[in-house]
């Protein structure tokens, strides 16, 4: 069964599987540790659940019998990391919310929604609250910085304007210049040379950038400041989010 976005369920889950790293996180800080069974090799946060709880393979190569050995009350997955047909087979058997995260706004009612169904919900309004007003102490520069973001290198790709990472840069005051695009387009040298980028940030995830990539770009994009950032704290809908305020602050000011 697929869980509605606002639907409830009627018992209080005791089994749960986290498809998502991100969510993952967020079940640990709900207090969820013996309720969470099963978790992906990619739920690095927290490192002690690596060690402790059953993997089931990666986020888009799902181990479906590991799952259903787990006899799970509910699977939690989300709509972009998980594979739709995978998804749908576990939904034949066993209770499944999928989590459809584009915008800080969204994240929020999905810490809401997983609150409300795992028996945390005060917990969760209250974690909102603290991302909220976070959020809301954020100090702006004066005008908007002209940002590239890139995941991925050979092709290079960046994040266009539905996405959540795209919302999280604006929070910080960096205008992507790639908003127009959607998802995660392809874009090349001559795309940031023609753009006039003043910033680019290269994530440390999904592609990991390092120095050096710094150094190529830089050659070709002399005037153009370019640091590296840490990934989650741009990509990660969830408790990482009370977290990311202060690092977007730092980010505005090494712009």
């Amino acid at each position: 069964m697929s869980l509605k976005e606002g639907q409830q369920l009627n018992f209080i889950p005791r089994r749960i599987v986290s498809l998502v790293p991100s969510q993952t996180e967020l079940l640990h800080y709900l207090g969820l540790q013996d309720e969470t069974v099963g978790i992906t090799k990619f739920c690095i946060h927290p490192k002690e659940w690596l060690r402790s709880k059953t993997r089931v393979g990666g986020t888009k190569t799902l181990n479906i019998a590991a799952i259903k050995k787990l006899q799970p009350d509910l699977i939690i997955a989300n709509k972009e990391e998980n594979i739709k047909e995978q998804i749908e087979a576990l939904a034949n058997d066993y209770t499944v919310l999928v989590t459809d995260v584009n915008n800080v706004a969204e994240a929020l009612q999905m810490i809401r929604t997983i609150g409300k169904i795992t028996g945390k919900a005060a917990k969760a309004k209250t974690l909102v609250a603290a991302i909220e007003a976070a959020f809301l102490n954020i100090r702006l520069s004066n005008t908007p910085v002209n940002t590239a973001y890139l995941i991925w290198n050979k092709p290079y790709m960046t994040i266009g304007g539905d996405t959540f990472i795209n919302d999280m840069l604006a929070k910080a005051g960096l205008k992507n210049i790639f908003a127009r695009k959607t998802r995660y387009p392809e874009v090349t040298i001559a795309d940031l040379q023609a753009s006039h980028c003043q910033l680019i940030i290269l994530s440390s995830e999904p592609y990991p950038f390092k120095q050096k990539h710094i150094a190529e770009l830089q050659q070709h994009l002399p005037g153009t400041k370019i640091i590296l950032a840490d990934g989650e704290m741009f990509s990660w809908y969830g408790s990482r989010m009370l977290l990311a305020a202060e690092y977007l602050q730092m980010v505005i000011r090494e712009a």
